[in-house]
């Protein structure tokens, strides 16, 4: 056992108005509220932020944004900084998801700014890693974790707080319905502890929370729960419905 908290966080991508979104997360700080020995957080889209942080407000429940820009201002239209999305009320963002480094040009240098960008303005970065399924049958899935992490996080410096939290999500396993076997999970989890343990220090990979994202559902997220390296789960799809991601909240119930 460790001391770590799980972390179980709902990643809503391009879903939900901000009514149906006031709607869900009303929903979900109603069922898990009363959830101990984990944290929630849950990261709707830009334009529900500020209506879905004032559900939240008085909550256990955390809100993150889903992307930054790693400037705090100037001529970048359609961007958002760490500092408006402090001002929404949220205290996490999600950095370098493989669907922005998919679709959007996301390169291991911009995911590095943007975590300079997300700690300056005291944000917790979640920082998204994961290979593909070309790179996990060509045997490199542990170089691409190395590189992503050792370019996400160059510069950084553990000060005594392990401010920064990593999702590994396999790329093969985002939304296809195929997971990674709990073993497969808690491989790679260790892969990325010891190395972070190698660039930071024990102390900073004894307390970071590393998440596992890929298919994430009820009926496996205990499984992957009671690997000794998963401290918790970013979840899409499955985050959508209140109920589902209650039974992900209350994963040793």
């Amino acid at each position: 056992m460790n001391n770590r908290t799980p972390l179980i966080a709902g990643n809503w991508k391009m879903h939900k108005t901000g009514a149906q979104a006031v709607e869900a997360a009303s929903r979900i700080k109603t069922l898990v509220t009363s959830a101990t020995g984990v944290e929630v957080m849950i990261a709707p889209t830009f334009t529900a932020l500020y209506q879905v942080g004032q559900v939240l407000k008085g909550s256990p429940i955390a809100l993150a944004g889903q992307n930054l820009h790693w400037e705090s201002q100037g001529a970048f239209t359609g961007e958002i900084s760490a500092q408006m999305l402090a001002d929404a009320g949220c205290s996490q963002v999600i950095v370098g998801h493989s669907e922005r480094r998919q679709f959007f040009g996301e390169t291991d240098e911009t995911v590095n700014m943007k975590i300079k960008a997300a700690l300056s303005a005291n944000l917790t970065p979640v920082l998204c890693i994961g290979e593909s399924e070309t790179e996990r049958e060509a045997g490199n899935t542990f170089s691409v974790l190395d590189k992503q992490v050792r370019d996400g996080l160059n510069g950084f410096a553990f000060d005594g707080q392990a401010d920064i939290v990593v999702a590994y999500e396999p790329v093969w396993a985002i939304g296809t319905g195929k997971t990674a076997t709990r073993e497969q999970a808690q491989e790679a989890h260790r892969f990325i502890r010891n190395l972070l343990d190698s660039l930071f220090g024990k102390p900073f990979a004894s307390a970071v929370r590393i998440l596992y994202g890929g298919s994430v559902k009820p009926d496996n997220v205990k499984a992957l729960m009671e690997m000794p390296d998963v401290d918790g789960a970013l979840v899409g799809g499955a985050s959508l419905d209140p109920e589902t991601f209650s039974k992900l909240v209350f994963f040793n119930d």
